[in-house]
């Protein structure tokens, strides 16, 4: 008897993005088509995208993925939170696809059959993959730039310290030489006046800039900054760095603010980029 492969519905089309194809594929070309970023030297390794509905972060999200227009990958890794479901350590989703709109982008099953062998903290679970936004909304992106790359959805159920340095750990024996792309989905800080978050946010722009993910853990933990996916930046960023990037680059900062013009309780969203030599 054939098996039907497990694919994940798609769970905020139609309220974070447009639900019709036509509708999505043009958004998306526009916001891409507007980006204008600054292109770091060096070959890309990792992003930082934000998660939210496009109409507040698509054109943040842009800036990052407009450089990944020349660029080729086998496999994009994705590492989101949980906004909805509480679980220790990290969960891989195990199914065949996650399907969008413009159709499904297949789990990379040999590096999460890799991934799963490295860590006891990384499991097998659709925990955090059933409704979860932060991960689904960087599919249709990516599906634009890089066609037919496959992907590795991880999901952090805890973000503490040592569940961040399990994740860096796994990934790096398990991506080595390989032709990976790492994306932290995040968004930053939450519901403040406009000029309170540009301040909050300003101290984790300062520790993207410098490369510093420790220092930035630091002040997530401390709660002298806020990221709800600060866990997989810190995650990414110090992978990142162990598989050869050696330079950071803030692409864009803004707040919903800047887009929608209403400035007393506003969300953080960042673009940023690493790279290193070719």
């Amino acid at each position: 008897m054939t098996v039907a492969p497990v694919i994940r519905e798609p769970a905020v089309a139609g309220l974070f993005y447009p639900s019709r194809p036509v509708e999505l594929k043009k958004d998306i070309e526009q916001l891409l088509h507007d980006a204008r970023p600054t292109v770091p030297s060096g070959s890309v390794r990792a992003l930082i995208c934000p998660h939210a509905g496009y109409i507040y972060s698509g054109s943040t999200a842009a800036m990052g993925y407009k450089l990944l227009a020349s660029l080729r990958f086998d496999s994009v890794v994705v590492v989101g939170p949980s906004h909805r479901e509480y679980f220790p350590g990290m969960t891989v989703f195990p199914g065949e696809a996650y399907r969008t709109p413009l159709g499904d982008v297949l789990v990379d099953t040999e590096l999460r059959d890799e991934l799963l062998k490295h860590s006891k903290e990384i499991v097998l679970s659709d925990a955090g993959h059933r409704k979860e936004h932060a991960i689904e909304v960087q599919l249709p992106f990516l599906q634009h730039v890089q066609h037919n790359a496959k992907f590795l959805p991880v999901v952090m159920g805890d973000q503490r310290r040592s569940v961040c340095d399990a994740l860096s750990d796994a990934l790096t024996e398990c991506i080595g030489n390989r032709n990976v792309l790492l994306v932290a989905s995040s968004d930053l800080s939450h519901y403040h006046h406009h000029e309170e978050a540009v301040k909050l946010d300003s101290k984790i722009l300062d520790d993207i800039e410098s490369f510093n993910p420790d220092r930035l853990l630091d002040k997530l933990e401390r709660h002298d900054a806020e990221a709800c996916g600060g866990g997989p930046m810190v995650a990414v960023m110090k992978t990142a760095r162990r598989l050869g990037a050696t330079t950071s680059h803030v692409i864009q900062y803004c707040t919903s603010g800047d887009i929608s013009g209403e400035k007393g309780s506003v969300v953080g969203y960042l673009a940023a980029a690493f790279t290193g030599a070719s």
